[in-house]
């Protein structure tokens, strides 16, 4: 006697296709969303830095790290911080905010506005500066990578005019720092107030057409915020 083989129907494999359609568009719809938090957490997180920064301007006249006088004004800035000008935990307040080693007097003022910041209460957290860049001494991107504050030219369309700008540290996706740039610029890496780094990397972004690199996205790339 011949046995008779069984198979699906048709309906059977539409109905497993159909699951299967749910279960990427949940993923994709899931990533999507994972994405957006961190774009507006980004957002939230520059803003917040931002206006922390003019906050502190407009209430001790002076740039934070870059604060003359911050030892004598600032509960709980020492002067036996890790860097700083003498007496440590004060800025040379000439009126930039500069990294170690581009000012006789200056040591790390790019890492001490961190302090100043969080302890006159206008951050979160308690930072301390110190000479090397640490979780202890500067906030870190929803990546884990620090931030960093100060005045150069290390962005793109920079020419020679230096300013002072917030960089996002790395780790970050081009498609995020993509996202990021539309909803609050003009979509280019190269204009407006968040731009690329200086230094080209074809992987993030693409100097010749002034765009952020989606398809596929770099996996390590960073922007900065101008002031």
């Amino acid at each position: 006697m011949q046995k008779r083989q069984s198979g699906f129907t048709l309906i059977e494999i539409a109905i497993v296709l159909v699951i299967i359609g749910l279960l990427l568009g949940g993923v994709l719809k899931g990533q999507e969303l994972i994405t957006g938090a961190r774009v507006r957490n980004f957002i939230q997180q520059q803003d917040g830095i931002k206006a922390a920064y003019f906050g502190f301007l407009d209430r001790y006249r002076a740039l934070p790290g870059d604060y003359s006088q911050a030892v004598a004004n600032i509960p709980a800035v020492s002067a036996t911080s890790g860097c700083g000008v003498t007496p440590g935990g004060n800025g040379d307040g000439d009126g930039t905010i500069e990294n170690s080693g581009t000012s006789p007097t200056t040591a790390s003022e790019n890492t001490l506005v961190w302090e100043h910041l969080s302890k006159s209460g206008f951050i979160n957290g308690s930072y301390t500066c110190a000479t090397t860049a640490s979780s202890a001494t500067s906030p870190s991107n929803p990546y884990g990578s620090l931030l960093d504050l100060r005045y150069d030219t290390a962005f793109q369309g920079a020419g020679t005019a230096s300013r002072h700008n917030l960089k996002t540290g790395g780790q970050v996706p081009s498609d995020v720092l993509a996202e990021i740039d539309r909803k609050v610029d003009d979509g280019s890496p190269a204009q407006g107030s968040f731009r690329a780094p200086a230094t080209a990397d074809t992987a993030c972004f693409a100097g010749t057409t002034l765009a952020w690199v989606t398809n596929p996205p770099g996996p390590n790339c960073s922007g900065t915020t101008l002031f």
